[in-house]
């Protein structure tokens, strides 16, 4: 196994997954730390956990559990997956995380890379942007459980971490890079450390690829996924599954701009759609069986249900409790997908990372086949268990506005 890698959600691990096939790897996905004597026959070894928004102590307990894991498989090189927008608060899990894993696996550095510039996010003087905007003035600054308040990663970093970090200029050549980094090793009264590299453009990662790309830790978004993957790869093929003909269920839990966008594209192409009213949920009005009802009753075509809404309102909902109401918005979204399923729904798109996570362990699907694409880092996946049901899991500010569309079409 080349590389064996943690994803903070399981929409941030479908997204690496897609990209280390891309560039040529046999790729698995698993839900969560595999049970048993699984014994994952690939090149590249993602497994999802819950780690974006868990308890600290859990999500490093978590992470150092998987990581031993995938030692354990033999992997060669590890990958810290989060996401490609940061989060920006100094409560974050990113630098407990990454700080653990570093003096698990023994290594004195490595480096912090969530750009992923065909989605837009570049890095610049080792700041974040999004489509050109600084993080901290991008739609992700509103975002409900992990805002982003900064746009300099190395002071997102400082506050988060026990290590120090260090922007690095990928303009420098490999040797003038290797002297700053052992100047800045002599320099520092610790142990370990981050570079922060800049990576403006798609044809940055060859450079980054040549500098970094032996590292026995990397982390960031999926950005060197791809071009770590083409070096020395075997050029296998992405699985090809035939399209299913079976009714098809979106659902959305992501209050990002790009999905509110995704929904209205799709009420504007006559899609069927139900907003999913959290306040209705908590106080009983609404309910499952009343939902199903309304997708039951369009079985002949698909139907999106969404809870997602703008900042302002999420605000307002979120002062009845925000864990309650993202607990039962959660659950409901499962409980819906699971009766799909059941009733022979095999096609189900689902927006936002925690709303994925909820309806993948609901279903009970524990590794996957990884496929064809809708959009950069979104791809089309087959549970190993059952290959006639068709998921497509998307982050939040994924794709373009006709995203859903698309990924009816392809399904």
């Amino acid at each position: 196994m080349r590389f064996g890698c943690i994803a903070d959600d399981f929409t941030g691990g479908s997204d690496i997954a897609s990209f280390f096939v891309k560039g040529g790897l046999r790729t698995v996905l698993y839900n969560g730390v595999p049970q048993g004597d699984v014994m994952p026959d690939a090149d590249a070894c993602v497994i999802a956990l819950k780690t974006r928004t868990q308890n600290t102590k859990e999500a490093v307990k978590s992470s150092l559990v998987a990581i031993n894991w995938l030692k354990e498989q033999g992997a060669q090189q590890y990958y810290v997956k989060y996401c490609s927008t940061f989060d920006s608060t100094p409560e974050g899990n990113i630098g407990p995380i990454c700080d653990a894993v570093m003096e698990e696996i023994n290594v004195p550095y490595t480096i912090l890379c969530p750009a992923l510039p065909v989605n837009g996010r570049t890095v610049k003087d080792g700041c974040l942007y999004v489509h050109g905007v600084p993080l901290h003035k991008s739609p992700m600054k509103d975002h409900p459980l992990t805002p982003m308040w900064d746009y300099d990663l190395v002071r997102l970093m400082n506050a988060q971490s026990k290590f120090p970090s260090v922007k690095i200029p990928t303009s420098l050549p490999e040797l003038e890079a290797e002297e700053f980094i052992e100047k800045f090793m002599n320099k520092i009264d610790t142990s370990r450390f981050y570079l922060v590299p800049d990576y403006e453009k798609e044809e940055d990662a060859e450079k980054l690829v040549q500098l970094f790309g032996d590292l026995k830790l990397i982390t960031g978004g999926s950005g060197l996924a791809e071009p770590l993957a083409k070096v020395g790869n075997r050029n296998v093929e992405t699985n090809t599954f035939e399209q299913s003909k079976s009714p098809a269920l979106v659902l959305s839990g992501s209050c990002s701009e790009a999905t509110r966008n995704q929904i209205a594209e799709y009420e504007k192409s006559g899609g069927i759609s139900y907003f999913m009213d959290p306040v209705k949920l908590l106080s009983g009005e609404e309910s499952v069986e009343n939902i199903w009802n309304v997708i039951a009753k369009n079985k002949d075509t698909s139907v999106l249900v969404y809870s997602s809404d703008t900042p302002e309102n999420v605000k307002l909902i979120q002062e009845q409790g925000k864990a309650e109401v993202a607990e039962r918005l959660e659950k409901a979204t499962a409980d819906i997908a699971e009766r799909a399923v059941n009733a022979g729904y095999h096609r189900i798109i689902v927006a936002g990372g925690e709303t994925s996570g909820a309806v993948t362990k609901r279903l009970g699907f524990t590794g996957y086949h990884i496929g064809e694409s809708i959009a950069p880092g979104v791809p089309i996946m087959i549970p190993i268990q059952e290959t006639r049901i068709r998921l497509v899991l998307k982050s939040g500010n994924f794709g373009e506005s006709d995203f859903f569309l698309r990924a009816l079409s392809l399904t």
